[in-house]
C-alpha cells in the first residue's frame, strides 16, 4: 500500500450493504460413477465404508441422507438427529470427592506415580460410562443410522453419460444417465420448511419408470403399509435390557401417469414418466432432564408427510432453495482462475499424490458451511462427531459430543462465515448440561456450579470417563462456554447474553470452588486435571497425565472468568461474586515459557512422551482463545509458535496414521494467528492431501466432521481476523495470512467481532478494494500490512476504499 494513492469514503446510507457475494457456478461435488450401493458397511468404527464416503450428504438439521446414485439399485442412507440408543444413567461417583485432597497433596509433593494411581482408581465414573467408545448396547448409547431407502429399478443393463453431483449453492443432489436409449434423472433434497426428504424421478421414455422401494435397517425394525404409505418403525436399545427411543419413518409416492401399489413391505411404481417420493421421520426424543422423551413420533411424521403432499414439486423445491440459500449465499470466497474440470474423487486422488487444485480450497471452504447448515439448524440438535450422517449401529466414538476440542471445532466457522443462527443448537446443548452437570459437581466433587467432562450425549452425561487419563478433562465446561461470549462479540445480542448469563455463572461457580492455591507460587491452579490425552514424563520417571495447573486448564478458566466479567459489565451485574471472580482471574497461574523457548504444556517443564502429539490444547489461548496474541503478548506468541512448530515437525497421529484431520485443521488457524501464511497453507495442504475422502468428508481416522468445519474456519482466519482489541476498538485485520500462491481473489460476507461485515479483493497479492459495514455501531480500526484506518461508523454505515 506504500506510495499508492487510496481513496476512501464513508457511505452514510443506512441501507448500504457489503458487495453481494459472487455466486460461483462450479460449487459442486461431482462424479462420473455411482457409489456402489451393494457394498456392505464396515463392521466396526475404524475403517470407513469405502463406498459410503463416496455418497453425497444432504440434510436439514434434523433429517439426513446419503445419496449413492447407483443406476440399478439406488440407496439413500437415512439419518434422524435423535436416533440414539441408550438412556439416562447416573454415573457420578459419590466416593470420588474424599480422595481429592490426598491426590493434590501427592501432586504438590512430586509423587506423580502415586497420584496417578489414586486418580485412576477414584476419579472415574461409576457404572459403564461411554462403553469405552462402544456404547451402542450400554446406557451411554450411540448415535445410529435410521436405516436405508432402497429403490430397485430391476435393470442391470449398461448405461452411459453418467453424472452424480451435489450442488452446494442449492443443497440439491442430482443423478443423470442414459440407459436403453432413454435419459433418466433423479433430483433429491431435504427440506427444512417442510421437514421431508423429496426425490423427483423423471425419464423421457414414456412409461419408462418402474421400481420397487423398501426401507430397512440392521436391527430392531418392522415395515408395513398403511394409508398409502410405506412405514418403518421400532424402538432402539436402551442399554438396560429394554426398549429406548421409539422411531418412525414414512414413505409415499405420487405420480400422475403411472401406477402405485403398496404391498405388506414394499412400495411399487410402474409405467410412469415422473414420480415424486417423499419421506418423513421422527423419534419420540425430547430434550429434557432426566426422562428425555415426550414427542409423538407417529403424529409428527404423519403430519409432515401429509402436509408436504399437499404441495407441488415446484413449491417444495422453491421453499427449500429459498430457505437454504438465505444462509449459504451470504458469503463468497473466490480464487481467480480456478477451474472445475475433473470429477471430485479424481481431484482428491490427485491431491493425495501432491497435485492440489486451488479449486479444492474454495470447495472445502464452502463445503464446511454447507455441512454446518445441513446438520445444525435452529431448533435441532447440534452437529455431533459426524454431523448428522452415520451409517452404522456402532458409530465411531458413539457419534457423541467430545468437548475436548471436537464439538467446539464444529462451531468455529459459525460466526465468522455468517452462520450465527446455526450456532444456536450448541447453546441449547450447553443449557441442557447445567442440571446434570450440577449433579456431577455436587456428587462427584462436592462443589458448587456445574461441570462436564470430555464426552457428553443426548442423555445429559456429564460424569468423568472410565479412565482418568482422558476422562479428567475438567476444563470442558470452560472451553464450551467460550462460545457464548463469542456469539455476543459477533452479534451484540444482549437478550441472548442475558439468557445465557446463569449458564456462565454456574460454570464460574464450579471453578471458583475447584481452584486450589499452589503452595509454592501462591497462584490458583486447577487439578487434578489432564492436558487432553497427552502424557508427560514426571521427575520420578513415571509416565503420567495427571497434574496440577496444566496450561490448557489455566487458559480456558482465565477465558471463562474474563468472559464472565465482560458479560457482567455489559448486563450491569456488579456484585461481590463478580469482584471475587475478577480477583481470582488476576491470581491464576499464567502460561509460562520453558527452558527450550516453547510454551509449557504443564505447570512444570515436563518432557512430553510424544513431541508431535495430535492435541495442542495448551495453545488454546492463541486459538480459539485470544489471551495470547501479537499485540499484547508477543513473547508468549513466539513461544507458542515454537511449540506449534515442534508439534508439526514431530507429528504423530492416531490409528496408525501420521495425519489427524481435526489436528491438521486446527493448525491452519494456529498458523494464521501467528501470521505465518505459508505454514497455514502447508497445514491446509495436509488436510487436502492426507485427510479427505472422495466426497470431501474428513478423516480422523475414521470419518469425523470436525476437520471439515475446522478447515473452513482456518481459511477464514487466513483471510480475516478480529480477535485482538485495542482498548475499546476492535481491530479488523485484512488478509493477515494470505499465501503467496493465492495471488488474486476475493471474499465477501465474512464477519468480524464487534459486528462488522467485510468484503475484500486483492490482485497479485495486494489489496485493491475493501468494504467494512458496521452492523452494531461499535468503534473499529482496520489493519492491513501494518497501517491502521480509524473508523467511527454508525450502525448501518459502511466504509469503502479502493486502490
Amino acid at each position: 500500500m506504500r506510495n499508492v494513492f487510496f481513496v476512501w469514503m464513508l457511505i452514510i446510507c443506512l441501507g448500504a450493504c457489503v458487495s453481494q457475494p459472487k455466486e460461483k457456478s462450479n460449487l459442486k461435488l461431482w462424479f462420473s460413477t455411482p457409489a456402489d450401493a451393494t457394498v456392505a458397511d464396515s463392521p466396526n468404527g475404524w475403517d470407513d465404508d469405502k463406498e459410503w464416503v463416496k455418497a453425497l450428504p444432504l440434510g436439514n438439521g434434523s433429517l439426513g441422507a446419503m445419496v449413492f446414485g447407483d443406476v440399478n439399485q439406488e440407496r439413500i442412507q437415512l439419518n434422524e438427529e435423535t436416533m440414539w440408543s441408550g438412556s439416562y444413567q447416573a454415573c457420578d461417583n459419590p466416593e470420588a470427592a474424599q480422595h481429592l485432597d490426598k491426590i493434590k497433596e501427592l501432586l504438590f509433593a512430586g509423587k506423580f506415580k502415586e497420584a496417578t494411581e489414586l486418580t485412576n482408581w477414584t476419579q472415574i465414573c461409576r457404572g459403564g460410562g461411554s462403553g469405552h467408545g462402544n456404547g451402542s448396547t450400554v446406557p451411554f448409547g450411540c448415535y445410529q443410522t435410521l436405516g436405508d431407502l432402497w429403490i430397485d429399478f430391476g435393470n442391470k443393463g449398461k448405461f452411459s453419460d453418467y453424472r452424480r453431483e451435489l450442488d452446494l449453492v442449492n443443497a440439491i443432489a442430482r443423478v443423470t444417465y442414459k440407459q436403453d436409449g432413454a435419459t433418466y434423472q433423479r433430483e433429491i433434497f431435504v427440506s427444512q420448511p417442510d421437514q421431508v426428504l423429496v426425490m423427483k424421478l423423471t425419464t423421457d421414455n414414456p412409461n419408462g419408470l418402474s421400481f420397487t422401494c423398501r426401507i430397512n435397517r440392521p436391527e430392531r425394525y418392522q415395515t408395513y403399509t398403511k394409508e398409502d404409505q410405506l412405514v418403518m418403525c421400532g424402538s432402539l436399545n436402551d442399554g438396560k435390557g429394554g426398549n429406548g427411543l421409539q422411531y418412525m419413518a414414512r414413505l409415499k409416492a405420487i405420480t400422475s401417469d403411472g401406477k402405485v401399489l403398496y404391498t405388506d413391505s414394499t412400495l411399487q411404481v410402474s409405467d410412469a414418466d415422473q414420480v415424486l417420493l417423499m419421506l418423513a421421520a421422527s423419534t419420540d426424543y425430547q430434550l429434557k432432564y432426566p426422562t428425555y422423551k415426550g414427542r409423538d413420533e407417529r403424529t409428527l411424521s404423519k403430519n409432515r408427510l401429509l402436509e408436504a403432499c399437499q404441495k407441488s414439486y415446484e413449491e417444495l423445491y422453491d421453499r427449500h432453495v429459498s430457505e437454504y440459500s438465505s444462509y449459504f449465499k451470504r458469503t463468497s470466497f473466490d480464487l481467480e482462475g480456478t477451474v472445475d474440470s475433473i470429477p471430485t474423487d479424481v481431484c482428491v486422488q490427485e491431491a493425495s499424490e501432491g497435485k492440489i487444485s486451488p479449486h479444492l480450497y474454495e470447495l472445502l471452504f464452502q463445503y464446511g458451511r454447507y455441512l454446518l447448515i445441513s446438520s445444525s439448524r435452529p431448533g435441532t440438535m447440534p452437529a455431533n462427531l459426524q454431523g448428522i450422517w452415520a451409517n452404522e449401529l456402532q458409530t465411531p466414538w458413539n457419534g457423541d459430543y467430545h468437548t475436548d476440542v471436537n464439538v467446539e471445532m464444529n462451531y468455529w466457522p459459525a460466526e465468522v462465515t455468517n452462520l450465527s443462527e446455526c450456532h444456536q443448537p450448541l447453546f441449547k446443548l450447553i443449557e441442557s448440561l447445567v442440571q446434570p452437570g450440577s449433579e456431577t459437581a455436587k456428587v462427584q466433587y462436592h462443589k458448587k456450579g456445574w461441570v462436564v467432562h470430555p464426552i457428553t450425549n443426548v442423555w445429559g452425561y456429564t460424569s468423568p470417563g472410565e479412565s482418568a487419563s482422558w476422562g479428567m478433562h475438567t476444563g470442558a465446561a470452560a472451553w464450551i462456554c467460550q462460545h457464548i461470549m463469542e456469539h455476543y462479540r459477533f452479534t451484540g445480542d444482549e437478550t441472548f447474553l442475558q439468557e445465557m448469563y446463569p449458564v456462565l455463572k454456574g460454570a464460574v461457580e464450579f471453578y471458583m470452588d475447584w481452584l486450589t492455591e499452589d503452595p509454592k507460587s501462591g497462584k490458583l491452579v486447577s487439578g487434578p486435571a489432564v492436558s487432553p490425552e497427552n502424557t508427560f514424563i514426571a521427575p520420578d520417571g513415571s509416565h503420567s497425565q495427571i497434574s496440577m495447573g496444566p496450561t490448557h486448564d489455566q487458559q480456558v478458566i482465565w477465558q471463562l472468568f474474563d468472559d464472565f466479567g465482560k458479560a457482567s459489565e455489559i448486563l450491569g451485574m456488579q456484585d461481590d461474586f463478580v469482584q471475587a471472580v475478577r480477583k481470582a482471574q488476576g491470581n491464576l497461574l499464567e502460561s509460562q515459557i520453558g527452558k527450550d523457548g516453547r510454551l509449557m504444556e504443564w505447570a512444570e517443564d515436563f518432557q512430553e512422551v510424544e513431541l508431535g502429539h495430535r492435541h495442542i490444547s495448551h495453545l488454546f489461548a492463541v486459538h480459539p482463545g485470544a489471551q495470547i496474541n501479537w499485540k499484547q503478548t508477543p513473547e508468549l506468541l513466539a513461544a507458542a509458535q515454537k511449540s506449534m512448530d515442534c508439534r508439526m515437525k514431530n507429528r504423530s497421529g492416531f490409528g496408525g496414521k501420521s495425519y489427524v484431520g481435526w489436528s491438521s485443521a486446527w493448525a491452519i488457524s494456529q498458523y494464521a494467528r501467528f501470521q505465518q501464511a505459508e505454514k497455514a497453507l502447508e497445514s491446509l495442504n495436509q488436510v487436502v492431501s492426507h485427510t479427505i475422502h472422495p466426497n470431501l468428508f474428513t478423516i480422523c481416522p475414521p470419518f469425523q466432521i470436525d476437520a471439515n468445519f475446522g478447515t473452513t474456519a482456518g481459511i477464514a482466519e487466513m483471510l480475516l481476523q478480529s480477535h485482538v482489541r485495542d482498548q475499546e476498538s476492535y481491530i479488523v485485520h485484512l488478509l493477515p495470512a494470505l499465501p503467496e500462491s493465492w495471488k488474486t481473489g476475493s471474499y465477501s460476507g465474512l464477519k468480524a467481532r464487534g459486528g462488522f461485515e467485510v468484503a475484500v479483493e486483492w490482485r497479485e497479492g495486494r489489496l485493491v478494494s475493501a468494504q467494512v459495514k458496521s452492523l452494531l455501531g461499535n468503534p473499529c480500526r482496520v489493519l492491513y500490512q501494518g497501517k491502521y484506518y480509524e473508523l467511527d461508523l454508525k450502525k448501518g454505515e459502511m466504509w469503502t476504499w479502493k486502490e
